[in-house]
């Protein structure tokens, strides 16, 4: 409160004039540098207003909306005293200030005399706290306009920025910002280069600045000032040849404004190509456009219009609107003596013309729930926070000596092509794949996006990690007599290098005392310490590694793998037995039974080789069915659904024996060796002692991850050690990784890899978080893997041969479910064979099997039937076509004498008639 007190000492002073105003006029003030181009505008545009609502009498009910002035003309002391001057003259409302630094020190003002302050240009995040609720910003707060950066880097692919900014309350609030929001998109700023404020900033100063900013290694700038500091860093840039190729710019609004309002000089208009900037985004609309239309004659020509002077129309109908409801609820415009302050008065402070606004909580409520439509479109509060609704800025790429709209940013939608009013009728969609922007023309008038940084100009070379190996050398190791490292993994660091556009100048520094392989862990840990600016080798990428670092793309395969001493197969007189499964064996057998039953029934009764005594019947059987597979059979098969049955069944005969030979000889011609550990499942039931590289992630993954105690994991420091080991049995098995066991293999072969690669991982390079470097040496990778080079390079070093060792001893066996198939198809066969065949039995019994008499109780039962069936089924077809061809013989003679005795019959008869008729006549 002192400091209230010590301001208001400077109205002893002297006094402010006050024009004469009507005491049921609605006084309010404004506070603007009027030289400024913000200011210039913002006078238009709030006269404007004010002359509107005043020519509308519905507005205030017959009062007159009174403006008053106080140009702050750049100081901020001389706008702390407007500020207090409009104090004592009852102000219902102020419009501004213009800065946020004058902004922080009134709001206190205007909380403790209840009195609202609209600035739509002081824009500090930190004015939109709970700390000051009665300074409302009309426009959207740099919290919006920093997001916006921050997905503009995030979209164009850029980690780190640098920052140029006045050293004041508006731009500091603002970086900080910034800051947050690249934090938010794994981003960050690199480098802050504060300058004076801007009455203070000297070109020295500012070039010297700039000088600072050309040897960092990220080249996207964004600067956030006023305007005439602003372009003094465009230009000194630009002579510093910093406006070329290879640079982005990020302009703030304080550019658009500039390019808006005020005519560019060829030499301003050249220092600027190819830079962003961002512009509030106003919606369009017939209000708009007649306001644009009134511009030239409201400025007389002397400013250009920018956003900003709808803004100020805008703030000045919201104060207007606020009123309006306030009288209308029946409240009064009074003010009356602050009891904080008449306490403090004595000697010559005219303390009691400070008066609190008694309407003032009511007119806050009010401007906060504005809901109208102005000329920068539907207006409203986000009461949580004061701040406007549907935040929205136009992205400009500055060409020549204007401008070309190339997106819009809108809080809703993040960035797009479409104007935010049209994506607000849509579902939110901020996907990555929706974030859209045309087509950017950069410093350098290119097309082709800037890489975005460089190596820094102060001659020091990247310091890379290289672990200092004493086994499996041919990965990476020291030659000493050529004072060199080499190795697969340097050549292929080396020829990934060579792929970029740019030189990375380095050097290789070992790490590692030569006598044991060095802990991977910490060496990638010196990354984050800035020991190493990468780490180059054998370095495996798993997750906690990927947490304080950033890998490159993977450039060989790797994983977790057992190995594990074998011992050799016993001989077996059962050696026959072991190509096929046991279920597979059944199977088989059971077929060719059953194919032999079902030939049996299709040819029993037309083929004299299926015929005779049950014995005989029942050997022919088995000897058919299983003759067939040595395609012995003698028997001749002649009906036509037995012949389809037999050759598909021979079919599937010639794969099963092919198989079984070919099963049989690799397994009788190549060593099988059966291993005592089946795999990583095994390993962690057991009690055994397990082998792991020292220095590898492998420990801590068996540790950790498969919970196996420590005292069972034996450290070993090279292959010849891993042999010792698991020769004396002092492990039962080694755990490392994929490309090691390889090499490890291809010299030991009474070992083998057993059970499956249990991790997928790879190797990659190490680089700090978020750098550039490591997303183009993963292009760089993805190049010499997709040209061959990379696997030219994996040959040159690691062209191992391979022990040909079976991993088990049922390799080569064949199971059933590789035959099924087989099986299903032949049986369905021989059934659909079998059914076709009673069908036609069937049909033949009911036509040739002679008439049962109905009145044969015997005759007529099941059992009778189903014997005098199987009797027609057994029976001989030819036999059954003699019986029935002497049959009907029998039938025809019979039918012959019978005709013939019928014949005699009517002769007898005729001649008795004649005899009767003879005796009638003569008597």
């Amino acid at each position: 409160m002192n400091l209230w007190v010590l301001l208001l000492a400077l109205l002893c002073v002297g006094g402010f004039s006050e024009e004469e105003s009507n005491p049921d006029d609605v006084n309010i003030g404004a506070i603007f540098s009027f030289n400024t181009i913000n200011g210039g505008v913002s006078k238009i545009g709030i006269e404007a207003a004010v002359e509107d609502v005043n020519s509308d009498p519905t507005i205030l009910g017959g009062r007159k909306l009174v403006l008053s002035y106080h140009d702050s003309n750049f100081s901020g002391f001389l706008g702390i005293i407007g500020g207090l001057e409009y104090m004592e003259t009852n102000k219902v409302a102020i419009i501004g200030p213009q800065t946020s630094g004058m902004a922080h020190i009134l709001s206190h003002l205007a909380n403790e005399l209840h009195v609202p302050m609209l600035s739509f240009t002081a824009l500090d995040p930190s004015l939109s706290s709970l700390q000051y609720p009665y300074f409302i910003q009309t426009a959207p707060n740099d919290l919006f306009q920093m997001t916006a950066i921050a997905d503009m880097v995030s979209y164009f692919g850029y980690r780190e920025v640098v920052t140029i900014y006045t050293d004041d309350e508006q731009s500091r609030g603002s970086i900080i910002a910034l800051g947050d929001k690249l934090a938010e998109r794994r981003c960050k700023i690199s480098y802050k280069a504060v300058l004076p404020p801007e009455a203070l900033a000297t070109r020295r100063e500012i070039r010297d600045a700039l000088i600072e900013v050309s040897v960092m290694e990220s080249r996207v700038i964004v600067v956030h000032a006023y305007s005439i500091i602003g372009l003094q860093v465009f230009d000194l840039a630009n002579k510093l040849g910093m406006m070329g190729k290879g640079y982005v710019w990020i302009a703030t609004a304080w550019m658009s404004t500039v390019l808006d309002s005020r005519p560019v000089s060829g030499e301003a208009a050249k220092s600027i190509q190819g830079a962003l900037t961002l512009r509030p985004h106003t919606v369009d609309s017939k209000r708009k456009s007649e306001f644009l239309s009134r511009w030239k004659t409201l400025s007389n020509g002397s400013i250009g219009f920018n956003p900003y002077g709808l803004y100020a129309y805008d703030t000045v109908w919201m104060v207007a609107n606020a009123v309006k409801m306030l009288l209308d609820n029946g409240g009064t415009i009074s003010f009356s003596n602050d009891s904080h302050l008449s306490h403090l008065g004595g000697g010559t402070l005219n303390l009691g013309a400070l008066s609190t606004f008694d309407g003032g909580s009511q007119l806050l409520h009010n401007i906060l729930h504005t809901n109208m439509t102005g000329l920068t479109g539907p207006i409203a509060f986000d009461t949580d926070n004061k701040s406007m609704i549907h935040p929205a800025f136009d992205i400009l790429n500055v060409v020549g000596r204007s401008y070309k709209l190339i997106g819009y940013w809108s809080n809703y939608s993040g960035l797009s092509v479409v104007p935010p009013e049209v994506l607000y009728t849509k579902e939110r969609n901020r996907s990555s794949s929706s974030q859209q922007l045309d087509l950017t023309v950069w410093p350098g008038q290119t097309v082709d996006k800037p890489r975005g940084w460089v190596f820094p100009h102060n001659g020091r070379q990247l310091r890379i990690g290289i672990p200092n190996r004493v086994s499996y050398k041919a990965f990476v190791s020291e030659d000493e007599k050529a004072n060199e490292i080499r190795g697969y993994c340097i050549d292929v660091f080396l020829a990934a290098i060579n792929l970029l556009s740019y030189a990375v100048p380095h050097k290789f520094v070992l790490y590692g005392d030569g006598h044991k392989n060095p802990n991977y862990a910490e060496l990638v840990r010196l990354i984050t310490s800035n020991d190493f600016d990468a780490v180059v080798g054998d370095i495996a990428i798993v997750t906690n590694r990927t947490k304080i670092v950033d890998f490159t793309q993977p450039y060989i395969e790797s994983g977790l793998v057992v190995v594990a001493p074998v011992r050799k197969m016993n001989s077996s007189p059962w050696a026959f037995m072991r190509p096929f499964s046991p279920w597979m064996w059944v199977v088989t057998a059971a077929f060719f039974l059953i194919v032999a039953v079902v030939i049996w029934i299709l040819e029993h009764r037309i083929n004299d080789e299926f015929r005779g005594p049950p014995k005989k019947q029942f050997l022919t059987i088995l000897w058919f069915g299983f003759s067939t597979m040595f395609f012995a059979h003698r028997e001749n098969t002649t009906s036509t659904l037995g012949r389809m049955v037999l050759i598909l069944w021979l079919f599937v005969v010639l794969i099963i024996t092919s198989s079984y030979t070919a099963s049989l000889t690799s397994i009788l011609t190549v060593q099988q060796l059966a291993p005592s550990i089946r795999g990583i499942e095994s390993l962690t039931t057991s009690n055994d002692h397990i082998g792991f590289q020292v220095g590898s992630f492998a420990e801590s993954y068996l540790s950790d991850e498969l919970n196996i105690a420590k005292s069972r994991l034996v450290p070993l420091g090279s292959p010849e050690e891993y042999a010792e080991a698991l020769t004396r049995g002092r492990v039962a098995a080694v755990v490392d990784e994929r490309p090691y066991i390889d090499l490890f293999l291809s010299n030991y072969c009474m070992f083998q890899t057993v059970g499956q690669e249990f991790t997928k991982s790879g190797w990659g390079f190490a680089f700090p978080r978020d750098s550039p470097l490591a997303m183009d040496m993963s292009t760089a990778i993805l190049s010499l893997s997709e040209s061959g080079e990379l696997q030219k390079i994996h040959d040159r070093w690691l062209n191992t041969r391979t022990c040909s060792q079976k991993n088990s001893d049922n390799t080569d066996q064949l199971h059933l479910k590789s035959f099924r198939g087989l099986f299903l198809i032949c049986g369905i066969t021989c059934l659909a064979a079998v059914f076709i065949y009673l069908c036609l039995i069937c049909s033949k019994f009911r036509r040739h099997s002679p008439k049962l008499s109905e009145s044969s109780t015997q005759a007529s039962s099941p059992s009778v039937r189903i014997r005098r069936f199987l009797s027609f089924v057994d029976e001989k077809e030819d036999s059954l076509k003699g019986r029935m061809k002497r049959k009907q013989h029998i039938e025809m003679l019979s039918r012959s004498s019978r005709e013939e005795q019928q014949s005699r019959n009517e002769v007898r008869e005729e001649e008795l008639d004649e005899g009767h008729n003879g005796n009638g006549y003569f008597r």
